[in-house]
């Protein structure tokens, strides 16, 4: 858990594939966005009535985000929708092949505004077309960016051996997330522990190099 001093974020690892499960909630409101509803009911359900101990107000998820559309991040996505009524967001090329109805298409510099909190939309295209990572930028330390299958400690997300793709990914990459913000932002992945930039921003002509 991260102990912010607007928000916390907490995590739940579910499924046979370590998914990544992320719930921010603001501290005055009591308002929650969840990031990637992977896999698991019962442990979202878990991660939420944590999060609802982090604020005196009560609290309700405002908006679950999908960070792409693979199958793997959306397994719970239709229960956690009839759980808590929450509105659904995704970047607009993933949007079709989401079979649960998407609320809110979200493009590149998109700001999703929460009481309490907001989150940048940063397009990583290349693991899907409309994979979108979500940045929260904090006013009294690091900034923390939620990046699905893009950006792992390592390397990018997978792109099949496709050239074209590879070179999409790394290049968005290098110019949204590398380029634009900080080392000590704090890198929260789909699957698997976080890391931040400065400890990946070493690797990234290897990465480029060996083209995955």
């Amino acid at each position: 858990m991260w102990e912010l001093d607007d928000i916390t974020i907490r995590s739940a690892s579910v499924s046979e594939m370590d998914n990544n499960v992320y719930l921010i909630t603001a501290k005055d409101s009591g308002t929650q966005v969840l990031i990637d509803a992977a896999d698991d009911l019962p442990a979202i359900e878990k991660l939420l009535a944590e999060g609802a101990q982090d604020s005196p107000a009560p609290a309700k998820v405002a908006m679950i985000i999908t960070t792409h559309s693979h199958w793997d991040h959306v397994r719970a996505l239709a229960e956690t929708v009839k759980l808590t009524g929450a509105r659904t967001a995704a970047g607009t090329e993933d949007i079709a092949q989401i079979e649960v109805p998407t609320a809110v298409a979200l493009d590149h510099g998109d700001l999703a505004e929460f009481d309490g909190f907001s989150l940048e939309a940063i397009k990583l295209r290349g693991h899907t077309p409309g994979s979108v990572a979500l940045l929260y930028r904090n006013a009294h330390g690091p900034s923390h960016v939620f990046t699905g299958d893009s950006l792992f400690p390592g390397g990018v997300g997978n792109t099949q051996q496709d050239p074209q793709r590879f070179s999409s990914l790394i290049n968005d990459v290098e110019r949204r997330l590398f380029d634009y913000l900080p080392d000590d932002t704090v890198v929260h992945p789909g699957h698997g522990k976080g890391t931040t930039l400065g400890a990946e921003r070493p690797h990234l002509a290897e990465w480029r190099e060996r083209g995955w």
